[in-house]
């Protein structure tokens, strides 16, 4: 029997065999899903899955799993997840034909013929891309993902059949090689157990932890579980007392519910011991009870019978009916000192509230024709709500592989909740700071923000907020995106809009400083970009593989590319580059600290106005400007191909920065005094270093603000003016 290995996901398990294993009768079968199905589906619609079941198995003929079953086992197994939350006929369809573009001859167009639009494009959206050539298997994954979740914008019901297709493949994830084991259990841990999390699948969840704990570290799945398993056996008598007096105590409050002993997820506490270092017995220490009822109100009211029972634990009571979570949770959570001074864990909601916290946005599709589906907390709005987040990441993203880390990143958090000055609630995760409150806000708002004011009072754009504040963004027309904010914030959305604000940013700047360098250039010549001809401008930007004259400034501007090699290339001069230079050199570059990102100043010798200077074009970094005196000026005399002449313009308004070394005595207040000199001379320190200390003498490097030789000379005289002071000196 020949046997070819399937492809890492959507087609895993797989094989193409002639032959048949004959032990696979007990299965799940067609028959088996159409009963299921007919409990909540019209026999028209359950006629039209058993027509796709008909057209997958014939696509499917002749092909196995590495298990030896037929393939069709196994879009079978993945529509059987779906009934069970009771998705709609379309899902179900899809969920069967989901493996047939992707893996027999089958093509979108023949399912869009026989199924319809919607059920084509689910199962496009589910299928990989096979036609392309990827570099590494990381970047065909990002790609991969980011198809998916682009169709998942369009409709969810997409990422809904991948995690059932991921469920039943780490199922049944054991008959392939451990590498291959390995690493799909990581991705499954890494990306679709969260998204998951994300739509509020609890039980789906659970399941794809778990299996994906065992896959990885099979050794501790066996220990961890045989432990919890010997501790449930004393435990038990417990919970049996406290679900008795619990239930007890409802009868006699006239109030009907369902009750259930939670058992805590494996990777749950394998994750908690790990991450705060805890042994098993700090951990597994609660007792975890389900109290399911009829009605929100009822949900308080048990809260109070509970409360009374039992005495609860300061701090612990959570109200997630009043402000659900991100993916639509709600329940009471509380925990009680129960008997021998255990903990009790309770979570009290209703009916519906139960079956969301377990299927999550599934549960939109069962309660659609509801007043559910109305609600600003149900589980498809909040969702909505995190698509869009998701587009707008894909929008700013730059290449497959940041769009993924940034879906990661916003994938990972456990969320706060702040107010907006008109008492609106925020929703973000924890450690998140002003700015990713701006932009959760708006991000106009974001990249406008120069202020923030957290209880009324004016507080640091990196403050970490915290669960109740009020945040109030002030903002300016001048504002833009600051690059050390990527620093402190901990948002997917705000760090993809800032790094597309800044890259935009420089490609501008870039575009304009490249401008002006090549007119500089060209006037070497005595000609302008204006003066050369649209003919002549279009053999320039083909000789060079260029797009567009915008595309060539700014490869200039980002130093990629010289300027006065292109305006040779331009005239195609036969003369004395030497010549040239000269005669380039009577135009020089102004310089007035406005031009933004493309242009810089060394922080070598931190050129201030009035400094002779000189440029050096830095590829992907534009301009740098040094001191004329700059030790790496006059090392770089191999280069000076690179080197733009420039001069300060008369009309700069900007500060500058300027390094000073002072030598001062070693005593008590001598630093106060330095500090109010250097302010009452119109400057800010940006940083201060002590260098070295000789006996009674210190030595203190100080980075301030300057606007010119001027002022830093007058910084610098009353600086030595102090009776304490021995020598104050320029670094340049």
């Amino acid at each position: 029997m020949a046997t070819v290995a399937g492809s890492a996901t959507g087609s895993d398990n797989k094989s193409v065999s002639v032959n048949v294993s004959s032990n696979q009768t007990s299965r799940f079968s067609i028959s088996d899903l159409c009963t299921l199905l007919e409990s909540y589906l019209s026999p028209e619609q359950v006629q039209n899955i058993y027509h796709a079941y008909l057209f997958s198995a014939s696509a499917h003929e002749g092909q196995t799993r590495l298990s030896g079953e037929p393939y069709i086992y196994h879009p079978i197994s993945v529509a059987r997840v779906l009934a069970e939350m009771h998705m709609d006929a379309e899902t179900i369809q899809a969920a069967i034909l989901h493996d047939v573009i992707e893996d027999t001859e089958t093509a979108k167009e023949q399912i869009k013929t026989e199924f319809g639009d919607d059920v084509a494009e689910l199962v496009d959206g589910v299928s990989k891309l096979t036609h392309l050539e990827f570099e590494s298997k990381l970047e065909a994954q990002a790609e991969n993902f980011r198809k998916m979740m682009l169709a998942m914008v369009k409709d969810v019901r997409v990422i809904i059949i991948k995690l059932a297709d991921r469920l039943h493949n780490m199922r049944t994830l054991d008959v392939m090689r451990l590498e291959k084991r390995k690493r799909i259990a990581r991705e499954t841990l890494d990306i679709y157990a969260p998204i998951a999390l994300r739509l509020g699948m609890h039980g789906l969840r659970v399941e794809l932890e778990e299996l994906s704990f065992k896959a990885l570290w099979p050794m501790r799945y066996r220990v961890l579980k045989e432990v919890i398993r010997r501790a449930n056996i004393n435990r038990d008598a417990l919970l049996l007392e406290v679900e008795k007096n619990i239930s007890e105590r409802l009868e006699q409050a006239n109030i009907v519910s369902r009750i259930h002993g939670r058992e805590k997820n494996i990777f749950s506490i394998y994750r908690k011991m790990k991450d705060k270092r805890l042994q098993f017995s700090e951990v597994y220490d609660v007792f975890a009870f389900r109290i399911v009822v009829d009605t929100v109100d009822t949900c308080y009211r048990v809260i109070g019978v509970v409360h009374n029972l039992y005495k609860p634990v300061p701090g612990k009571f959570k109200d997630y009916i009043a402000i659900p979570k991100k993916n639509a949770y709600q329940s009471l959570h509380t925990i009680l000192f129960g008997p021998k001074g255990m903990p009790i864990e309770v979570q009290v909601r209703s009916e519906e509230m139960d079956h969301v916290a377990q299927s999550g946005i599934a549960a939109h599709w069962m309660y659609k024709n509801k007043d559910a589906g109305n609600d600003n907390t149900a589980p498809h709005i909040r969702t909505r709500k995190w698509l869009n987040t998701v587009s707008e990441m894909q929008y700013r993203s730059g290449s497959s592989l940041e769009f993924l880390e940034s879906v990661k990143v916003d994938l990972y958090r456990d969320e706060i909740y702040v107010f907006t000055p008109r008492g609106d609630i925020m929703e973000l995760p924890i450690n998140a700071t002003t700015i990713d409150f701006a932009y959760a806000v708006h991000t106009d708002i974001g990249n406008h923000c120069v202020a923030a004011k957290i209880n009324r009072r004016l507080e640091p754009l990196s403050t970490v907020l915290q669960n109740g504040q009020t945040v109030e963004i002030i903002t300016s027309p001048s504002g833009r995106p600051n690059p050390a904010w990527l620093n402190f914030i901990v948002t997917a959305k705000a760090r993809s809009n800032i790094r597309s604000f800044l890259k935009n940013l420089q490609s501008s700047e870039a575009l304009e400083l490249g401008r002006r360098l090549l007119n500089k250039a060209l006037r070497a010549y005595d000609k302008s970009w204006q003066d050369i001809s649209d003919r002549e401008q279009a053999n320039l930007l083909k000789d060079l593989q260029l797009e567009s004259a915008e595309e060539l400034f700014r490869e200039i501007g980002l130093g990629n590319r010289m300027a006065p090699f292109v305006a040779k290339h331009i005239e195609s001069l036969r003369g004395s580059w030497i010549k040239l230079r000269r005669k380039s050199e009577k135009h020089p570059l102004a310089i007035r600290g406005t031009e933004g990102m493309v242009v810089s100043f060394g922080k070598c010798c931190y050129p201030i106005p009035g400094d002779a200077i000189i440029g050096i074009m830095t590829a992907g970094r534009g301009l740098v400007v040094h001191h004329i005196k700059c030790e790496n000026t006059k090392r770089k005399t191999t280069s000076r191909d690179k080197w733009i002449h420039v001069y300060w313009a008369n009309d700069i308004v900007n500060e500058f920065t300027a390094e000073i070394s002072i030598r001062t005595a070693n005593e008590p207040g001598v630093l106060a005094v330095v500090a109010s000199k250097i302010s009452e001379a119109g400057s800010n320190i940006e940083n201060m270093v002590f260098d070295e200390k000789l006996g009674s003498t210190t030595m203190i490097n100080v980075l301030l603000t300057v606007k010119d030789r001027v002022h830093l000379a007058r910084i610098m005289r009353s600086i030595r003016n102090i009776p304490q002071i021995y020598k104050v000196k320029r670094h340049q």
